[in-house]
């Protein structure tokens, strides 16, 4: 390793993918461990969050003691917040017990410690999912740690490091190491549990499956430790709104600096109107296609060129579709797919990066692929439209967030719906305005946007907004807007 990394060190200045699988191949030597070999001798590291935050993987030889030389840059900070919940949660199934069972049955005496620890974590599954079995919805969540469980696993886990050691390669060993390491991740999990935690156990009759997941509900402990390994952290977005909530969920350090920054664009290059006339609660869905297909056309028709129109589900995005396809078959359309690999996702960025001038519409995901990291500009996008304001679907770990902080704040629904919906919709608008000299138009179809719980978190650069309550009057704020910039 010694002799690889003196010959990239001395022949190298940028320590990229390609240079790293050079060096490697020349000398023999791992890329992974030889990459991260190399970068103690690099200025500027880029990485994932996970080798900072995660406390499986983050990199030992950086982040297991304080080092007040390394100051932390934290990019497109606002996806931390979901990430890191998963970080800190841990899901662990019964399932795959039975069948292991078998395969190492074939050979019953070796194996017969990993067995019976096996057969033991299974009775403990069994044991301790009877509340959950008995409840109405087959699941409970509950504030208390499952002690006892937990040091069952860790019987196993011994058991299978110890039977490990004199193990050859086969499917049987394979098979035992992926759950070996699926138990590893959740003993290691319950380590960091305290209050800001619930254990779910869910009793699954579709499969016959117990599910014991520890879910963290506010990992923001955890992450100010990571970030105070270091001398100095910036955390950063351009959708932090309003700030005061990322600041809370991010590390909670009440003297943090706080800085938000103007827009750099001007404000006349990009115009936002509220349909107020489009109702897009789940129960008058289908009563507002209608209304948002006139929206989309009347959009699409004041000026020649491309468009993106986002929805909170794929269901959602059939049923306007196929609704708009009928009525205007004329119209260009481009669609995201449920399942696509580069290639697709490619072929769908490239109908926007040719003729400006013909109308192209393209019917994506709110929250999805192309809501955000995709850089349209000039011309490449003049229009977005947002259905609906991007609550998540109610869901039983949302609400357990939404009880938890309304317990610490009063704003539950606040931290575990809205704000989180709210940031896929600024993501999504985003897409308009990506240079001093861009103009786009942004339409955000859903009444809500008026009310004034999602005013009071609109961005500060969302100067130019109007409200309209009929096409018609959409369509002069659209004609007001483009008469003011000639073609």
């Amino acid at each position: 390793m010694r002799p690889a990394i003196k010959d990239i060190v001395e022949h190298e200045d940028q320590i990229t993918k390609p240079t790293i699988e050079h060096y490697a191949e020349k000398h023999k030597v791992d890329p992974f461990e030889f990459s991260l070999d190399v970068s103690l001798f690099c200025d500027v590291i880029i990485c994932d969050y996970n080798y900072l935050f995660d406390p499986q993987v983050h990199l030992q030889r950086f982040f297991s003691v304080p080092d007040k030389q390394n100051c932390f840059l934290v990019d497109e900070v606002h996806n931390l917040v979901q990430r890191s919940r998963e970080m800190y949660s841990a899901t662990l199934t019964m399932k795959p017990i039975d069948s292991l069972v078998t395969k190492l049955s074939a050979k019953k005496a070796a194996n017969q410690k990993v067995i019976q620890k096996l057969r033991s974590l299974k009775r403990s599954f069994k044991r301790y999912s009877k509340d959950a079995e008995e409840s109405p919805d087959h699941q409970i969540a509950q504030l208390a740690p499952v002690t006892n469980f937990n040091a069952t696993l860790n019987d196993l886990i011994g058991a299978i490091h110890e039977w490990l050691a004199n193990r050859k390669p086969s499917d049987t060993v394979d098979a035992v190491v992926d759950y070996y390491l699926k138990c590893r991740h959740y003993y290691l999990i319950s380590q960091y549990y305290d209050d800001a935690y619930r254990t779910r156990i869910i009793n699954d009759t579709t499969t016959h499956d117990v599910i014991f997941r520890q879910f963290c509900l506010d990992p923001s402990k955890w992450l100010k430790e990571s970030l105070d390994l270091g001398r100095a952290a910036i955390l950063f977005s351009a959708t932090l709104s309003p700030i005061s909530y990322y600041q809370r969920v991010l590390g909670n350090e009440s003297n943090s600096l706080q800085m938000v920054s103007a827009s750099s664009f001007p404000a006349k290059n990009c115009q936002v109107i509220i349909a107020n006339n489009i109702n897009t609660l789940y129960a008058n869905r289908q009563q507002s296609i209608q209304p948002i297909c006139q929206t989309i056309a009347t959009l699409i028709s004041q000026r020649a060129g491309h468009y993106m129109i986002f929805f909170p589900s794929m269901a959602y995005l059939e049923a306007v579709l196929n609704q708009f396809m009928d009525q205007y078959p004329s119209v260009h359309v481009i669609r995201q797919e449920a399942d696509m690999d580069n290639a697709a996702r490619q072929q769908f960025l490239r109908e926007f990066q040719t003729d400006p001038q013909q109308t192209k519409v393209g019917f994506a995901l709110l929250g999805g692929i192309f809501s955000e990291g995709i850089d349209l500009k000039n011309d490449q996008l003049i229009g977005v439209g947002i259905v609906s304001v991007g609550l998540p679907g109610i869901n039983d770990e949302a609400n357990l967030i939404r009880d938890y902080f309304d317990q610490l704040n009063h704003q539950g629904f606040s931290y575990a719906y809205q704000l989180p919906g709210f940031n896929n919709v600024s993501q999504a608008a985003g897409r308009v305005i990506r240079t001093t000299t861009d103009k786009g138009v942004i339409v955000l179809m859903d009444h809500r946007f008026s009310q004034a719980r999602y005013r009071n978190i609109f961005p500060d650069h969302w100067t130019n907004v109007r409200v309209i309550n009929q096409p018609d009057q959409l369509k002069k704020q659209l004609q007001a807007f483009w008469n003011s910039f000639p073609n």
